[in-house]
């Protein structure tokens, strides 16, 4: 097997298990980003250079605190140019996700990285979340992209009831001082700091939420 680019042993610190297929996916994320960022900018400039880091091991974060399911259907909402859906579609490749956002040539990159990494796992949509119609979901996860209150308004007409002893409800990864942010949802979300599973300073003062099914 060939060596893991340096940059992406930051993430095969955290995470012994990847099979040598995840790694050289995970590993091809790089390149595939850095060439499609240079025609449509769907991650900063400042961040490219980060993306393991900043984007492929926070999206993972979701990985380290929870456990899906081979079946169990996921929606990455506002997935941007595929966060956190695209690492956890490599972590969890039994796992379905549905990736969508309203912005089109967001949607064209992921279906892009999608189809060049082999992930037979992942359908895209170029839609908002709340026009969805007609379909259900176990679990809805997101990143940043909306305050708490109108990502769960989003989620939950489309979430089921999840399969006793799954996760459910939304998983997001989101920043700061939530207080207000959770208040104003009036939901009562299980916090997890991702600092204490990956001890980076990036990750200070950064968080998983899970606002349950009910």
């Amino acid at each position: 097997m060939e060596k893991a680019p340096e940059s992406l042993e930051i993430v095969l610190q955290y995470f012994a298990d990847f099979t040598p297929a995840q790694i050289g996916q995970l590993a091809a994320l790089e390149p595939l980003y850095k060439e499609w960022n240079a025609q449509i900018n769907v991650i900063s400039r400042k961040d490219i250079e980060s993306l393991y880091e900043k984007h492929v091991l926070h999206s993972l974060a979701i990985a380290a605190a929870f456990e899906l399911s081979p079946g169990q259907e996921v929606i990455d909402i506002g997935t941007g140019g595929g966060f956190p859906g695209i690492p956890l579609a490599i972590f969890f490749p039994e796992t379905r996700f549905h990736l969508v956002d309203s912005i089109g040539k967001k949607i064209k990159v992921v279906e892009a990285v999608r189809t060049a990494a082999g992930l037979t796992n992942v359908t895209t949509q170029h839609i908002r979340a709340e026009d969805i119609k007609n379909k259900k979901f176990d679990l809805a996860v997101s990143r940043a992209v909306a305050p708490l209150g109108e990502l769960w308004s989003w989620a939950r007409p489309i979430l089921r009831k999840p399969a006793p002893g799954r996760p459910g409800g939304l998983i997001c990864l989101k920043g700061g001082d939530l207080s207000e942010e959770i208040s104003e949802s009036h939901t009562r979300p299980r916090i997890m700091e991702i600092y204490e599973l990956f001890p980076r300073e990036y990750f200070k003062e950064k968080y998983v939420l899970q606002v349950p099914f009910a």
